[in-house]
């Protein structure tokens, strides 16, 4: 039974509800695919079951049709320009390159491309990443299938589709520093328990620079100390658990 959420607010992208002319696209698809032709999808997961249960939910949809399928980013990035779906599901983390990165990649070259990223993440930074890569729809895989089928169809309208628990996320977002590259660097240490004078040796700077950057990062994360800096980075999800950083 498919359980009933509060509908996602579909808007408008850029605040303009008029659809782009195909020459602002850069290639021959109609910005709204005509209604009797079954949306064309690419599905890109790295978790067989995941994978498997979107395909079979877009397929019994009598307006969509899974054409192709991919199990990391640069495999999704190649099929989705050899195959030139109307919409692209991507996992925000997936092998050899992630989501984020192969929407920015996919973007760069067709920056009016129409992208979902699917997560069972809620961290406002990945979310905020995978936006300002180029992404038009939130999904989070536990979604029931009523809002999927809703999304796809809002992102191949060219509308962008945030589910409201996600968008309360975002609105905090945005109102946050950023963090410069090298804070990043010096962020990533500090998660993993380095010293000031192990940072300074391991980025080629002095002690004293380090430390500099240690007080602008926990002026911008609003934290006490370093333990509080790292929890917050992980919870914004500049930090990873697996010792990763975002990009």
């Amino acid at each position: 039974m498919v359980q009933k959420h509060e509908p996602s607010r579909a808007l408008p992208r850029g605040g303009n509800s008029q659809p782009r002319p195909d020459s602002e696209r850069g290639g021959e698809r109609s910005l709204q695919p005509d209604a009797r032709t079954p949306k064309t999808l690419l599905v890109a997961d790295d978790h067989p079951v995941v994978l498997e249960g979107l395909v079979a939910l877009i397929n019994r949809q009598s307006d969509m049709q899974v054409v192709s399928q991919a199990r990391n980013g640069r495999e999704a990035v190649e099929i989705f320009f050899a195959q030139r779906p109307d919409v692209a599901l991507l996992d925000l983390r997936m092998p050899v390159m992630d989501g984020v990165e192969a929407i920015s990649a996919i973007c760069e070259k067709d920056p009016a491309a129409r992208l979902i990223v699917v997560t069972i993440y809620q961290s406002e930074e990945d979310i905020y990443r995978a936006l300002r890569a180029g992404a038009q729809g939130i999904l989070l895989k536990d979604a029931p299938a009523e809002e999927i089928v809703d999304c796809i169809h809002a992102v191949a309208q060219g509308k962008t589709w945030i589910p409201p628990e996600v968008g309360a996320k975002l609105a905090k977002r945005v109102t946050v520093r950023e963090l410069t590259p090298r804070e990043m660097e010096v962020i990533h240490a500090v998660a993993k328990g380095k010293s000031n004078k192990e940072i300074g040796v391991a980025l080629d700077i002095s002690e004293a620079t380090v430390k500099v950057h240690v007080t602008h990062i926990l002026e911008k994360l609003q934290a006490s100390g370093r333990t509080e800096a790292i929890g917050l980075a992980v919870n914004r999800g500049l930090v990873r658990m697996d010792g990763g950083v975002a990009a």
